[in-house]
């Protein structure tokens, strides 16, 4: 983190989501070390893809080692690959776009709703009706959850349904959000949570496929554990992969689940305040400020530089210069050098964000003197352009 120009050091850095990991995390990992079974049948796998699997309402959970791992997989088991096309939102993070390419499918890309940074809807329509058209074999409509926002799969769903298309819902960012009173990751026939290290819950490592349809966690799991077939010796006539979440990390997440409702109040108290705080300031909005259902995993703020008088850089810049990290929101995938030459549906919203949005610092474990010093921070930067 860079030190405040003219003063000293930043020595407490406040980042976007640190890991809120305590000693309840640190009890149940000296359990599962005392057990001495760290082997992918462990007692603590097992419960934790139970409990998460209760916890929404599933009847199928596989512990995996990352949420790229359990986007590839969750593509592999609706039958993407090679001589098919994946719709991807170009507003999300490279893992969704790259978990695609893994499989040897097309990513092709489809613009947001400017008002919730989801996938279009509308645009998914034509989109459809075009790929119909061209003769492509649509695999699967990958949707993302953005900052813990379910996608309008009230509207989705139904179109999805009627083209005969899996959807596959990428759910990193939103584990504990729900849409209708419905959880996110249910929605599609087969969706995913990621642990990494900036979630809202976190095994440092991780992730997660979720269904009710057997056969396609039945499907995954196989994959996961290098297509060994069950017999005595090593048998394998499929490529797999090494994706099995590990027990030690499983036992980290059993913990941080008996949390996740007071971690996922913590950051809703957060935004709540950055709403309270923007509200007063023309041309700024919080993004998601409106949906009750979010886990509110990053609050992402937009500026309309022609308003306010300033822009999402300069209180980027403002704020680094106290030590507090921000970023922009994603840059939309089809401005990626890698998928510039790929196929995409736009109007221009996810673009914009990226241009104008800027995600603050959300995590759970932020203590209550980084919240002072970012609101703080935040207010004189404020009041220096009144």
């Amino acid at each position: 983190m860079a030190p405040r120009r003219g003063g000293p050091a930043v020595t407490d850095p406040v980042y976007l989501s640190p890991p809120d990991i305590g000693e309840l995390e640190e009890s149940y990992l000296v359990r599962a070390i005392r057990a001495g079974r760290f082997d992918p049948d462990g007692v603590d796998l097992r419960a934790f893809e139970q409990e998460v699997a209760a916890r929404v309402g599933v009847d199928h959970a596989l512990g995996l080692s990352s949420g790229t791992a359990a986007l590839h997989l969750a593509l592999l088991a609706v039958g993407a690959g090679p001589g098919t096309v994946v719709v991807v939102p170009t507003l999300t993070f490279a893992a969704s776009a790259n978990a695609v390419a893994y499989t040897g499918a097309e990513p092709v890309f489809v613009d947001c709703d400017a008002a919730t940074g989801n996938l279009d809807v509308d645009l998914l329509s034509d989109l459809l009706g075009r790929l119909a058209e061209a003769g492509r074999r649509v695999a699967a409509v990958l949707t993302v959850d953005i900052n813990g926002r379910c996608a309008d799969y009230d509207r989705l769903l139904p179109l999805c349904a009627a083209n005969g298309i899996p959807v596959v819902e990428d759910a990193a960012q939103a584990l504990g959000s729900t849409y209708r009173g419905r959880c996110a990751g249910t929605f599609g026939r087969i969706g995913i949570y990621s642990f990494s290290h900036n979630k809202v819950m976190t095994t440092t490592g991780g992730g997660m496929v979720v269904s009710d349809d057997p056969a396609l966690v039945a499907r995954a799991r196989h994959l996961a554990t290098q297509a060994r077939e069950p017999v005595a010796h090593y048998e394998h006539r499929d490529v797999g992969y090494n994706y099995r979440l590990s027990t030690l990390l499983a036992a980290l997440g059993r913990a941080q689940l008996t949390r996740l409702d007071t971690m996922i109040a913590r950051r809703r108290a957060l935004r709540n305040r950055y709403s309270q705080l923007f509200a007063t300031v023309p041309g700024t909005r919080i993004l998601g400020a409106d949906d009750p259902g979010s886990n509110c995993w990053l609050t992402s703020l937009t500026v309309e530089p022609e308003r306010t008088g300033w822009r999402a850089g300069q209180l980027a810049e403002h704020l680094a210069g106290h030590g507090v990290e921000t970023r922009p929101m994603w840059k939309p995938m089809h401005r990626q050098p890698v998928y510039a030459d790929r196929q995409a549906a736009l109007t221009g919203a996810a673009d914009q964000l990226f241009a104008t949005s800027l995600s603050l610092p959300s995590g759970s474990a932020l203590t209550d003197d980084q919240v002072e010093r970012v609101f703080t921070a935040i207010v004189e930067f404020l009041d220096g352009r009144r």
